[in-house]
């Protein structure tokens, strides 16, 4: 016999039995097929059948209802709300209700945190998103009454509404996104406004029809002019020296052609002896030719987080201040930085109503914080900031702070054509013979310059800071708005690749000159220019080239003469007295006779740049350079040494007391090539060649070495006609001069048999 699988069991009174009737009794297994789990869910349907069945009137209402109050709130809108409800029934119906539950609760405090610290601002982008999206059901009847009071009314206030909200919600999801393309958008739109102001043209549009009307009264051109009898003029127009246009004829009626002929007659012999005239064979090019390269928009600067490390590290070393400006250039972001106060506090003993003791602080004086503290914190100041190099300008020229200039991470390319089209150079234009366009500042506004007002520049920098590609600017500025007839240039370049590019051009007195010997030729032959110039002034009893020009006597203007050297360091390296003599006596009197100097060098020492020669160029621009020495060598102060190279600049104007920082333009290898065969191709048929010209090629040709090089030559004949012998040494005194030049003339007395053939630390004898 089986025995029993159940195990036994105690019943209430403790006693040990079975299972009733066993695990194979029939009624156990009636029962078992009874509760089971099959049986009461088709038991609990039934029942729930019967209920709804006898309580199906108001169950139906009640859901009928409910479902029209759900379609009138939110219209299809529901899809949304049902979509959401059967995703969170996927969820508990896969983790189950506790785990659900407990995951649920789990998580509340962290979704608070995050409402609370850092999301918040995503929750409510999402809030406004259904918002919108319940508003553009809602244009088309299918968002209930929530889209309805969500927009208003489907209509164009409503559709703005809508807009809005979804400015919102995209502005809360990203909102340094959005920030970074509405300050993209106001940056853009400045520039079209400063490039193009609207209200010039809607002014112009405005007066044009009183201005058209003032040209051409409508009266005048309705009424019929009465026929008068023609009247013979061959007799009064042979008086006049010269022909009247024909358009003239045609405006002007006949009888008045004579007298508006003779009291035009002084103009007209103006016009012909002025530059312009003269022009006309000569077109200007267009600043197209240059290419409208789009400029590096440098990266977005954290300027928040910027003035707060600076502000916390000025802090650290007990410095109050405060930034209050913060200006992005094309290079560096200058901080302007107000300094605070230095307090000084003592205590203060008292007692109170109970007799104890307490403790008051209070403020005895304050001091403004002074400005070299601040400065001599540069370099924990781009410690702090993660900078290579800080330049603390203190203070700010004509601003009451302390500006702090931090690099950016990618620096902007200032190209020439932007300087040009700027509203700056335009007013420059109007006015100077000689414009320059430098660069931009920190603040990103153009700086233009008039070489003739200099009224000489000085340029220094290490190799590869910029400063050729900054001659080369000047020099395509040139180029572009002056003419063979109103500009010459004399380029020296004894490094030999950098302004052989401009070779051929008409506007050079001769090929850009490469030669150290050459190169000295000119220079004395430029003194003899200016010498000649005073001359002709002099004789025209002009003050200066403006006055010469605009003088009626004048038959041919005299042109503009910029002389640019491109390495000053190999011109006083061969004859320094010489060449500093030479550049110091242009310096000093060339301006009246409109010759201007333009003399860099990579080599800022004090031997290349004399106190002399430093003393006659009060203009001065220094790129980067390697200490500070060579900075006080070209500047007289430091910071020259901080900058970032690749254009980074110090502009010493003549009439301010500090220099500027600027973003040098940039003109590339295409453009110069461009222009160059610009002037070739329209060089005139005829061209007549200035005397300037061919006295300089005369003076060159001979080396320098002929009899009129130096005034002195014919004087040291005569000293040798009255001695026997001579010596170096003697002419040294008897002239007054010094040695290489002295050197130099008993040279020229040897080639002209004036002298024998020297020996050594001998005196040579005059040849009878």
């Amino acid at each position: 016999m089986a025995k029993a699988k159940g195990k036994p069991r105690k019943t209430s009174k403790g006693a040990s039995s079975t299972a009733i009737g066993g695990s194979s009794s029939p009624i156990r297994r009636f029962f078992g097929f009874f509760f089971s789990r099959p049986v009461r869910w088709i038991l609990l349907l039934i029942i729930f059948v019967a209920l709804l069945f006898s309580f199906s009137s108001p169950v139906v209402s009640a859901f009928s209802a409910a479902w029209g109050a759900l379609i009138g709130t939110f219209g299809v809108g529901l899809i949304v709300v049902a979509v959401a409800i059967v995703l969170l029934g996927m969820i508990v119906a896969r983790r189950g209700v506790p785990e659900f539950l407990r995951r649920w609760s789990q998580s509340l405090g962290d979704i608070a945190s995050a409402l609370a610290l850092r999301r918040w601002n995503r929750w409510l982008g999402a809030i406004a998103f259904i918002l919108a999206l319940f508003g553009l059901l809602a244009f088309f009847a299918l968002g209930g009454t929530l889209g309805t009071a969500v927009i208003g009314a489907p209509n164009a206030l409503g559709a703005f509404r809508l807009a809005g909200i979804v400015l919102l919600g995209i502005f809360l999801v990203a909102p340094r996104g959005s920030w970074h393309i509405l300050s993209s958008i106001a940056s853009a739109l400045s520039n079209a406004y400063r490039r193009y102001p609207l209200h010039q043209y809607l002014w112009r549009a405005a007066i044009w029809p009183f201005v058209f009307y003032r040209r051409h009264p409508l009266h005048k051109i309705i009424t019929p002019k009465p026929r008068r009898p023609r009247k013979p003029v061959a007799a009064p127009v042979q008086k006049v020296e010269y022909e009247v246009p024909e358009e003239a004829t045609r405006v002007v009626e006949p009888e008045v052609v004579p007298a508006i002929a003779t009291a035009t007659l002084p103009i007209a012999e103006k016009r012909v002896e002025e530059p312009e005239t003269i022009s006309g064979k000569w077109p200007l090019p267009s600043v197209n030719i240059l290419e409208r390269t789009p400029e590096v928009e440098p990266v977005q600067v954290d300027t928040e987080r910027g003035s707060r490390l600076i502000e916390e590290a000025l802090a650290s070393y007990n410095v109050e201040a405060k930034v209050v400006q913060v200006n992005v250039g094309p290079t560096v972001t200058q901080y302007g930085v107000d300094p605070g106060w230095d307090r000084k506090y003592k205590e203060i003993k008292e007692k109170d109503k109970d007799g104890n003791i307490r403790v008051r602080v209070e403020e005895v004086s304050k001091t403004r914080v002074k400005v070299e503290r601040i400065s001599s914190l540069a370099n924990d100041l781009a410690l702090a900031l993660a900078a290579p190099s800080i330049k603390i300008e203190a203070p700010v020229p004509g601003k009451s702070m302390v500006g702090i200039e931090v690099p950016n991470t990618i620096a902007a390319v200032v190209t020439l054509r932007s300087i040009i089209e700027s509203a700056a150079f335009y007013k420059l234009k109007a006015r100077a013979r000689l414009p320059l366009a430098l660069g931009k500042t920190v603040t990103g506004e153009p700086v233009v310059a008039d070489l003739a007002k200099m009224p000489h520049l000085l340029i220094a920098g290490q190799t590869g800071s910029g400063k050729s590609i900054c001659i080369k600017s000047m020099i395509t500025t040139f180029l572009l708005h002056a003419n063979p007839d109103q500009l010459r240039l004399l380029l020296i370049d004894l490094k030999r690749v950098e302004l052989v590019d401009f070779n051929n051009m008409p506007h050079l007195v001769s090929p850009v000159i490469v030669e150290r010997e050459k190169a000295m030729g000119t220079l004395r032959w430029l003194t003899k220019e200016m010498e000649h110039r005073y001359d002709r002034l002099a004789a025209m009893g002009a003050r200066d080239i403006e006055a010469y020009n605009k003088s009626p006597r004048v038959a041919q203007p005299l042109p503009y003469l910029v002389l640019v050297i491109d390495e000053l360091a190999e011109l006083m390296s061969i004859a320094a007295d010489e060449a500093e003599r030479n550049i110091c006596r242009l310096a000093q009197l060339a301006r009246a006779t409109g010759i201007h100097m333009v003399v860099a060098t990579q080599r800022p020492s004090v031997d290349v740049i004399t106190g002399l020669i430093k003393a006659n160029f009060p203009a001065r621009i220094s790129f980067a350079v390697a200490s500070q020495v060579d900075s006080r060598t070209i500047l007289d102060i430091g910071g020259a040494e901080k900058l970032l190279g690749r254009g980074d600049m110090l502009f010493l104007p003549p009439d301010a007391p500090k220099p500027k920082r600027l973003q040098g333009s940039f003109v590339s290898e295409a453009d110069i090539e461009r222009l160059v065969s610009f002037w070739i191709s329209h060089r005139p048929q005829e061209v007549h060649i200035p005397q300037m010209m061919e006295d300089f090629v005369k003076a060159t040709t001979t080396g320098g070495n002929g009899a009129d090089e130096d005034p002195l030559l014919e004087k040291a004949k005569r000293l040798a006609r009255e001695h026997s012998r001579i010596s170096t040494s003697f002419l040294q005194r008897r002239l007054g001069i010094g040695y290489p030049r002295a050197a130099r003339i008993m040279d020229l007395l040897e080639e002209q048999g004036v002298v024998a053939v020297g020996e050594p630390g001998k005196s040579r004898e005059v040849l009878k």
